[in-house]
């Protein structure tokens, strides 16, 4: 198997740090950007899954608008609430909660009215923490199940008379920075002390059940209600307003309520008149009774059904933060093709997916904390991954570019593709070209190497130009000649006729070249062309390390015997007579120029004779 790359190790490496680095955060609660991108997450999450039934267990009495009308002012006078509390008294609730701070003394007769009300069975009033700051810093602190809860500077406690007739507790929530109730503080620490918030307080008394505190919850007789650190209950709202039953405190003035709403149930009375104040922000309700916020945490420990955020489900979601950000980087550095790119979508939809079905059965897992753990790492390695991407293809394309010079030009791409391509001999039919420039071993002697080397170039340059307009090949550059073959990398129908184009125009180009230099150069050089067609053996010659494509046979030979029979005769391009026939009347030499033959030639080092055509312009 081969071994990743080590860019790509390092990455992981790297990417799992900081997805772990993140993951001990989160377990300690202590990255509240990321929290605050939760939060918003959250609320999707809840409003997709949508509405759903809460359990019948909390009925919620409101003093709303007809309330206030009826009783002529608001707040309400005591002797009223004590007459709602009264007659609900009458239909035997498990408990009832006043959600309302009683913390000022009203007139003697009705507070002693109410406080005999409260008196008369399981009855729980509101307290309010003040704390230093308005969000507290809650950390998990190990072993030690109370040292992280919440601080108070201070309480605001009901009047003694109510609590000497009623249970307290305290109905602090804790909000996200929209203002929405995330959390309810099942315990808040005020000195030496620790007090049980509203919601804990009356499903102790609705239970019978002493509250017994675990790492990561709450055992409620024989049910446990998990919480998150600090023992912080997470809220997850049924629904808008009014999902959770609410009937009117009006009924229960008129007593008009029935019975079996009352009966068995927790009755929590609150506030929903306008501009009362307590309201909030949910992801269903942008105005949302704070009492049904309390309701909501009230039902989550009687019936056990609100979110799962413990210790358990945050080492689940660090885990999650480091699989993650490794697995993209994997991902990223196997295939950056469309493969690659469904493959990473496919597994963040599944991840997703995943989420989404978790937080359906309630188990908060966080959504925030792994794309802030993966997205980063994944950003970055794809950034870095690019931009070596670019530098490779800029090298590749350099490379591509040397290739194209040193190799024949035209199979260069066909190489790529085959790269087996003439690693066995192949025999076929081809045009075969010659040029030569005469007299220039005697030219470089006297002008020097720089001007040689220009000079060569120069040529190159324009043979270069003609050959590949010609759709041939140059198979090498020979001092000041060079080879072409027209035919490869496979033949074609028009090979002759090309080679008889390129012959023709290179005639011209060079001849107007040459006219073009000094005359002490002009004078001193010429050249010649030599042009046959018949069956060659093409194939690579060289060591592993290097490789030439090149070709031999008979039909190379006289080619190149063909141009000294074209400086015997004094003229530049000398053709066979088979090259002429294959290319047809049709072709450049009987277009342009003069052509002479065929006339029988003796070649040097060949037995018996050729026909020859010579052409000029």
């Amino acid at each position: 198997m081969r071994k990743p790359p080590l860019l790509t190790l390092v990455a992981a490496l790297l990417a799992a740090s900081w997805g772990a680095s993140l993951g001990v955060l989160h377990l300690r609660g202590d990255i509240p950007v990321i929290d605050g991108v939760e939060a918003t997450l959250t609320n999707f999450r809840t409003t997709l899954l949508g509405r759903h039934t809460p359990p019948d267990i909390v009925t919620i009495v409101a003093i709303d608008d007809d309330t206030a009308r009826q009783a002529g002012a608001y707040p309400l006078p005591r002797a009223t609430l004590a007459k709602i509390v009264t007659n609900i008294q009458k239909s035997k609730p498990k408990a009832i909660a006043l959600d309302m701070l009683l913390v000022d003394a009203g007139p003697e007769e009705g507070d002693k009215a109410l406080a005999d009300a409260l008196g008369q069975g399981n009855t729980v009033l509101a307290a309010a923490a003040v704390f230093p700051e308005s969000r507290q810093q809650i950390a998990d602190t190990g072993e030690n199940l109370l040292t992280g809860l919440p601080k108070a500077s201070e309480l605001l406690l009901p009047q003694r008379r109510f609590t000497d007739a009623a249970a307290v507790g305290f109905v602090n929530v804790q909000t996200d920075k929209s203002g929405a109730p995330r959390f309810v503080p099942m315990l808040l620490r005020s000195g030496t002390s620790i007090v049980p918030s509203f919601p804990l307080r009356v499903a102790t008394l609705a239970s019978g059940a002493d509250p017994v505190i675990e790492p990561d919850g709450i055992l409620l007789g024989d049910r446990e209600v998990g919480t998150d650190i600090g023992h912080m209950l997470p809220l997850s709202f049924y629904g808008p307003r009014g999902t959770i039953r609410t009937i009117s405190a009006t009924a229960v003035l008129n007593g008009q309520i029935p019975e079996n709403v009352i009966k068995d149930h927790i009755v929590v009375i609150g506030a929903t008149v306008t501009g009362g104040g307590d309201v909030f922000p949910t992801p269903f309700d942008p105005v949302f009774p704070g009492a049904e916020v309390i309701s909501t945490a009230i039902t989550h420990l009687m019936a056990g059904d609100g979110l799962v955020r413990d210790h358990n489900v945050r080492l689940i979601d660090a885990g999650l933060a480091v699989a993650l950000s490794v697995l993209l980087i994997g991902l990223l550095a196997w295939q950056r093709s469309a493969i690659g790119i469904a493959t990473i979508l496919s597994v963040i939809f599944l991840w997703a997916m995943v989420n989404l079905a978790a937080f359906a059965h309630g188990i908060w897992l966080s959504a925030a904390l792994p794309m802030a753990a993966a997205g980063p790492p994944a950003v970055l390695f794809g950034a870095a991954q690019l931009l070596l991407g670019r530098r490779q293809a800029h090298h590749f394309a350099q490379q591509s570019q040397l290739l194209q010079r040193v190799q024949a030009p035209g199979l260069t791409e066909f190489l790529a593709r085959n790269p087996d391509f003439l690693t066995q001999p192949v025999r076929q039919d081809a045009a075969v070209v010659f040029i030569d420039i005469n007299g220039f071993t005697g030219l470089s002697e006297t002008i020097g190497p720089t001007a040689v080397r220009e000079l060569l170039n120069d040529f190159y340059n324009l043979v270069d130009d003609e050959v590949i307009a010609n759709n041939g090949a140059i198979i090498s550059f020979m001092g000041d000649g060079a080879m072409i073959l027209f035919g490869l990398p496979q033949p074609g129908p028009q090979d002759a006729t090309n080679a008889l184009r390129c012959c023709v125009r290179l005639a011209d180009r060079t001849r107007r070249w040459l006219e073009g230099l000094p005359e002490a150069t002009t004078s001193r050089i010429g050249f010649k062309i030599g042009a046959h067609f018949g069956t060659i053996v093409a194939s690579r010659l060289g060591g592993g390390s290097r490789q030439q494509i090149t070709a031999t046979g008979d039909t190379v030979n006289v080619a190149s015997r063909l141009m000294e029979v074209a400086a015997r005769f004094g003229n530049e391009v000398a053709i066979s007579d088979e090259l002429l026939k294959v290319a047809g009347r049709d072709s450049e030499p009987f277009q342009t120029g003069t052509l002479d033959g065929p006339m029988e030639t003796q070649l040097r080092g060949r037995a018996g004779s050729i026909a020859v055509w010579l052409w000029k312009i």
